[in-house]
């Protein structure tokens, strides 16, 4: 096997020594004259040994040379160990992926033709506080289905005449539902409104939080601007056509399945409330839910009763 550092054309033989007798004469201590004989080398330049033929400086950067080659080999054979264990990696990866199962549906999606029948309950606490509960009953597929119902209950605080605050807690129940049996809500009802003759405006800030029962919890705005008209007609307690359009927005993680933005439904409503008398009224009202589903934009019809009970805070 050839060796970099040891080249055979630089190996040469070491030269012959010669050596010629001399003759001198040495005068011993005993008075004698001897001839003896002293090796004299020739004037013959002396070759390199086979060991020792390169200089000092030639063997260190041999070396060098050598660990170099070395360490770049080491670098190399790291380097395809990574690439294989990162495609390991991703094959190992691709039937996990495979077995993820899908996002469910949102369960508060209606389908088809519904009936959404609404309560509402309100008592004065205070002259700008009052406690406020609701109860809720969703019908879906031609009002043969209820796929939903829910209670929620929270305190107002008038804090303006053109501005409400209603911390909310939310309780809500889905029937038949394989996926979510029900659902934990905390929201926080922002309202602004006001009057300009019969018209009356309104903005509606929801913020909401969701709690499902096996899923991850999300966060959602739900943003409801609307008009209120009182009809002039000469009654004692005239109706008003309300009209609104709610725009449900989710800002960060959703753990339902959706088409990929964060804007995920829309609620277009418009009925006229009846005042029956100063406590209690009736609200008909048709609304189209949008919903952005994986397949597309679905929207489906929706016809809604809604009651209104007021108890009036007593006089002291």
């Amino acid at each position: 096997m050839k060796n970099r550092c040891f080249p055979r054309s630089r190996m040469l033989p070491t030269r012959a020594k010669f050596i010629q007798p001399t003759s001198i004469l040495a005068r011993h201590s005993s008075g004698f004259a001897l001839n003896t004989n002293r090796e004299e080398a020739l004037s013959v330049p002396r070759g390199p040994t086979r060991r020792y033929w390169f200089r000092f400086d030639e063997r260190r950067r041999c070396a060098r040379s050598t660990g170099e080659s070395s360490k770049a080999g080491w670098t190399a054979n790291l380097r395809i160990m990574f690439v294989f264990a990162v495609i390991r990696c991703c094959i190992l990866a691709l039937p996990a992926r495979a077995q993820q199962q899908p996002k469910p549906e949102d369960p508060e999606d209606e389908k088809q033709i519904g009936l959404w029948l609404d309560q509402g309950i309100s008592a004065d606490l205070s002259a700008n506080n009052s406690l406020e509960l609701e109860f809720h009953e969703r019908l879906d597929e031609g009002a043969s289905n209820l796929y939903e119902y829910f209670v929620q209950g929270g305190v107002g605080f008038r804090l303006r005449p053109w501005f409400t605050l209603i911390p909310i807690y939310r309780y809500q129940r889905y029937p038949g539902n394989p996926a979510i049996a029900y659902e934990n809500r905390l929201q926080l009802n922002l309202t602004l409104s006001t009057s300009r003759g019969p018209w009356r405006f309104t903005l509606r800030t929801l913020i909401e939080g969701r709690f499902p029962d096996n899923l991850p919890a999300s966060g959602r705005l739900r943003f409801r601007p609307g008009v209120d008209y009182t009809l002039p007609f000469r009654m004692a307690r005239r109706p008003v056509i309300v009209v609104n359009n709610e725009f449900f927005i989710v800002p960060g993680y959703n753990p339902f399945a959706n088409g990929g933005s964060s804007y995920t439904q829309n609620r277009f409503q418009v009925g006229v409330r009846f005042p029956i008398a100063d406590s209690f009224s009736v609200r008909p009202y048709y609304l189209l839910q949008s919903v952005n589903l994986p397949t597309g934009w679905d929207t489906n019809e929706i016809v809604g009763i809604s009651l209104a009970f007021k108890v009036p805070r007593k006089a002291p």
